[in-house]
């Protein structure tokens, strides 16, 4: 129902007869009157005036707003609420009537009256202008200001645009005004009025009444009070001048004006009025509360993740532009694969085991075998932008293409994916190597012929020389083994194998290269290739690329594709179980035989260590859970060396006493509850005891770095990324009820 107005004027009597006319023949009067004068000098002709009327664009009937996108965990609850624009839409009975009057009162009492063109402020408006020569006075009716806020919202972050959208001319005018004309054939008023309330800005990055609403008094629009319907409202004409946050008694002063237009046009009843004059402003404001850094637990690097994941993946959208266009305008749910309970176990580990000010930082990524789905990715330094408070937006987890560095050369981390290829390709799970404490790199075969680089390759300690049995050599990460099998097999089929788990693209998008040393993983990867990898061990085989997202639903209800994990066998059965035996073994009986769980379940895992301390990981799993930890300087130039971390002293840092201790807390708590689930294992005869000393005839020691293990042979490490045994840790078990 449009409000009662007066009408006894002349004008106003002769603004109603125009109306009548049409909005074709009113544009054409004053386009004839006023503007065609005016158009040469703006470069407009008649013939553009006439064309513009029927080809106004379908957004200014039906705009596609830009809104906040909200980011959910995998039980639903919210990770982030990200927007270019704060921004929620809503129908014209979700707003309520009070804002509706008090936006028109204020704005355009008018404007149930009157077409798109205000007759008697054009009129008004052209009297003050003729007077000062200029087209200073403004006669915008609420249709014509809503047509600009398309024009700035179609701007974006465009600064040129936004400045021909805001530009105060004459041509300018007749634009807004020709489009106004069409929109007011095409659409009821209450249609452009809820237009405008969704698209106009109040000040403090809140666009829409809704947005304002929320910012201001922390309440949805329909349920605004008289006093803050008014104060919104009058937002509108300046929301810098009129802030009431920095300016609280202009802002009450322009509410009261507003209230009063409201008692004036009979919105609102004489004691409404004296009540709302009477209210304090009454702010509760929330601060905009946008992107990943809001979210918790460390949550903010997966929420950055699955930001890359939309902006970059084929499945929304063919292009870039298309991809980008989708996430600008917002108004996605997205539901991630994320698990708040994991997620919490990861974060905790990796900031109570490594300090936020430590010099080295740690990252750690969990991944659920047979789906790929990440359940969890944390970091020691929070996601943001403020560098004294040791934040950043470097994702230490993946590559650089998904907001990560280039990655951190995983050592002996590397070491199962050889054997994984060895075994695939015949070679038997009890081959021996003679494993001399020294060796040059020998000749090597790759997918394109014969590799030779005769460097110097040395055990870390004089006494590691074989022979070496393979399950041997994995339990003490026996370098000179690993290159033997590497020369054996050929680096076509470790390059395959890697090519196969994940690994055949680096961190930093260059493609794995074909290296005598690759076995040593002397090539960055990141924490989720890791895991990712592992996890295809853990389920027998199978492997699946990474998701984070289980659905997307669009602003208009439409779900759309998520991109997939494309689960592929990549090596049979038997091979996986194999290199799980392997691996066992490790926890069981290696190096990484101090990081059992208090539960007593089977883990596997393997222990890595670069030259110099740089990097230290270990990567283990469960059959249902992959974990991959890693610790190091973030630049990859920080030497573990006589270094303190998380308040601890150490000589030097290894993967089974560095980021094997925040692997063992976190799975503790992930797994705490879970059902106890055991590998399938292959049958390995026992290795023959060496019965005589080291060529050498040093006498084996007893203790220290480079004691001898229970069968004889010396525990060791490895150059290059080979682990490097940490005194005291190996030979037993961790004392724990239940531990193997």
């Amino acid at each position: 129902m449009a409000p009662s107005r007066s009408t006894d004027s002349l004008l106003d009597k002769a603004g109603l007869g125009v109306k009548l006319l049409g909005g074709s023949v009113l544009a054409g009067i004053l386009v004839a009157g006023m503007a065609l004068p005016a158009v040469g000098a703006f470069g407009l002709t008649a013939k553009d005036t006439a064309e513009s009327f029927d080809n106004i664009p379908d957004d200014f009937k039906t705009p596609t707003l830009s809104q906040a996108s909200m980011i959910y965990d995998a039980k639903g609850g919210l990770i982030a609420k990200v927007y270019d624009r704060d921004r929620t839409i809503l129908t014209a009975e979700q707003m309520g009537p009070t804002i509706r009057h008090a936006q028109v009162d204020i704005e355009d009492a008018r404007f149930y009256e009157h077409g798109a063109v205000d007759l008697k402020g054009v009129l008004r408006a052209a009297t003050k202008n003729a007077e000062a020569g200029t087209a200073a006075q403004g006669a915008s009716t609420l249709t014509q200001q809503y047509v600009k806020n398309v024009f700035v919202e179609q701007a974006g972050d465009d600064q040129n645009a936004f400045l021909e959208a805001t530009k105060k001319s004459l041509g300018r005018k007749i634009q807004e005004l020709k489009y106004a004309v069409k929109l007011e054939e095409d659409l009821s008023k209450d249609q452009i009025l809820t237009n405008y309330l969704n698209i106009t800005f109040y000040g403090h990055q809140s666009y829409g009444i809704e947005s304002a609403s929320n910012r201001y008094f922390g309440k949805s629009a329909k349920d605004l009070t008289i006093a803050e319907a008014a104060m919104l409202a009058g937002l509108v004409q300046n929301p810098t001048a009129y802030d009431p946050i920095a300016h609280p008694q202009a802002a009450q002063t322009r509410r009261n004006t507003v209230i009063n237009k409201m008692l004036e046009f009979k919105h609102i009843s004489p004691e409404d009025a004296k009540a709302a004059l009477a209210a304090p402003l009454g702010i509760k404001y929330v601060e905009p509360q946008n992107g990943c850094i809001t979210a918790q637990n460390g949550m903010g690097f997966f929420c950055d993740y699955v930001r890359h994941v939309i902006k970059q993946d084929p499945a929304f959208g063919k292009t870039s532009a298309e991809r980008q266009k989708l996430w600008s305008q917002g108004g996605l749910k997205v539901y991630t694969t994320i698990d708040p309970d994991k997620q919490r176990a990861m974060y905790d580990a990796v900031t109570k085991k490594v300090f936020v000010n430590d010099p080295v930082s740690a990252a750690g990524t969990m991944v659920k075998p047979g789906t790929g789905e990440i359940l969890a990715m944390a970091q020691t330094r929070p996601y943001g932008l403020d560098e004294s408070k040791k934040q950043t937006v470097l994702n230490l987890n993946v590559g650089s293409s998904m907001g990560g560095g280039s990655g951190f050369s995983p050592g002996s981390n590397f070491k199962p994916i050889m054997a994984a290829a060895a075994l695939e390709n015949g070679t038997p799970i009890t081959q021996e190597y003679p494993s001399p404490n020294k060796m040059t790199y020998p000749r090597m075969t790759t997918c394109n012929g014969p590799v030779y680089d005769p460097q110097p390759l040395t055990n870390e300690s004089p006494d590691e020389q074989g022979p070496y049995s393979l399950q041997v050599a994995m339990q003490k990460s026996v370098n000179t083994y690993f290159i033997q099998l590497e020369e054996q097999v050929g680096l076509c089929p470790m390059k395959q194998m890697s090519d196969k788990l994940g690994l055949g693209t680096l961190a930093n998008g260059k493609p794995l290269q074909e290296l005598p040393s690759m076995v040593l993983g002397t090539q960055e990867v990141s924490p989720l290739q890791m895991a990712t990898a592992y996890a295809a061990f853990a389920a027998r085989g199978l492997y699946c690329a990474p998701v984070a997202l289980t659905s997307v639903v669009a602003s208009d209800g439409k779900k759309l594709d998520v991109p997939k994990a494309n689960c592929n066998q990549v090596m049979s059965q038997t091979t996986a179980d194999g290199v799980n035996t392997l691996l066992l073994g490790v926890t069981e009986k290696g190096t990484g035989s101090a990081l059992g769980l208090d539960d007593g379940r089977q883990i596997a895992g393997k222990t890595g260590t670069t030259d110099e301390r740089y990097a230290a990981w270990f990567t283990g799993y469960t059959p249902s859970l992959s974990t991959s930890v890693w610790m190091g300087g973030v630049g990859g130039n920080v030497s573990m060396k006589k270094i303190t971390i998380g308040g601890r002293y150490r000589a030097a840092v290894y993967g089974a006493d560095g980021p094997g201790p925040i692997w063992q807390q976190a799975m503790n708590n992930a797994l705490d509850g879970s059902p106890i689930t055991r590998f399938q294992t292959v049958n390995i005869p026992v290795p023959q005891q060496p019965t005589t000393p080291p060529t050498d005839g040093a006498t084996p020691p007893t203790s220290g770095d480079n004691a001898q293990g229970g069968n004889g042979w010396p525990i060791g490490g490895g150059n290059n990324g080979g682990f490097t045994v940490p005194p005291g840790i190996i030979g037993g078990n961790t004392g724990k009820p239940g531990h193997r």
